[in-house]
């Protein structure tokens, strides 16, 4: 994992270049600059920073009073407070009234592992995609990051933005891709069955496609960055290309990625969709990678999984 950074560090980073350029861009934080790794945009551009402290709810409505004065305004708060203390100024104070806001829950998931339930955030994409006018997007890796971060800034609207707090592998080997809200990435070709993941456990798709592959099992994976608004047009090729889907995510199976997609697929290409994520109850507590590993959000159990949907898929002809 050489040459890793927390997403959260490639967001301060690309917001340093931007914020030179436009100083109509603002970073909001609720006495997490550190949390957030804005403490070098804080120093650098004291005048396009405001420090709420901890006022979650506040920090909404003065975001979305900026945006009226046409600023840009990024909010980074956790996502564990952000998308559930919040979560009525979002809908009024920036969806309803339609402000320019990107609001970025920091250290989503799980995170914030060791403290359990009150910390994780793994039903932010369930209510916020449930919000009308307002963009859900995850990224994968720095990279990703960074593009996401230039694509907001020219965004106009609101936009939720879930970013985990360590350091993540990198799913691209570069920028030089084309990165367009709303629009997936097909990260590898096949025509087995498809895997569709978002934001850190896009890593773990793509290890499990290469598991599969030493089987002879070619899977299709794609990196569905954005929530919403979905790319319905990847979603149904690939149940109409692969006939089987593998969903995977670091949030609820209620209301998340996987729903998302089996919405889809239920009304233009019915295919069967297992659904991979936190199931109904209470995270445990631990690090990212033990909580992972507890619920099966590996690649040798995607694998297996993969296996077993296709050899039912078989008998059933």
């Amino acid at each position: 994992m050489a040459n890793t950074i927390p997403n959260r560090q490639a967001m301060c980073e690309k917001l340093l270049e931007l914020a030179g350029e436009d100083r109509n861009i603002m970073v909001l934080t609720s006495d997490s600059r550190g949390s957030a790794a804005m403490g070098p945009f804080a120093n650098k551009f004291p005048e396009q920073f405001v420090e709420t402290g901890i006022a979650e709810q506040n920090i909404v409505g003065i975001a979305a009073g900026l945006a009226h004065s046409g600023k840009i305004p990024f909010v980074t708060s956790p996502a564990c407070f952000l998308s559930m203390r919040s979560i009525e100024q979002i809908k009024v104070d920036v969806a309803y009234s339609g402000t320019n806001v990107k609001l970025v829950g920091i250290s989503g998931g799980v995170s914030y592992g060791a403290l359990g339930m009150s910390h994780h955030s793994l039903q932010d994409f369930a209510v916020t995609r449930a919000i009308p006018g307002l963009a859900v997007v995850v990224p994968a890796d720095r990279h990703e990051t960074k593009k996401l971060t230039e694509a907001l800034v020219q965004y106009e609207g609101g936009a939720y933005v879930r970013i985990g707090r360590n350091p993540v592998e990198d799913v691209y080997e570069s920028e030089d891709y084309e990165f367009v809200i709303g629009q997936a990435v097909r990260m590898k070709e096949g025509g087995d069955l498809t895997i569709i993941a978002a934001g850190e456990t896009v890593r773990v798709a793509l290890d499990a496609a290469k598991l599969l592959e030493e089987r002879g099992i070619r899977a299709r994976v794609l990196n569905m960055h954005t929530i919403k608004p979905l790319d319905v047009q990847a979603i149904v090729a690939a149940a109409v290309e692969t006939g089987l889907i593998v969903t995977l995510e670091e949030h609820s199976v209620h209301g998340g990625l996987g729903a998302a997609v089996a919405e889809v697929t239920s009304q233009h290409c019915p295919v069967p969709v297992h659904i991979l994520g936190i199931p109904d109850e209470p995270a445990i507590a631990g690090k990212t990678s033990e909580i992972f590993a507890h619920y099966g959000i590996t690649s040798e159990n995607v694998r297996d999984i993969a296996v077993k949907r296709l050899e039912a898929k078989a008998v059933k002809g």
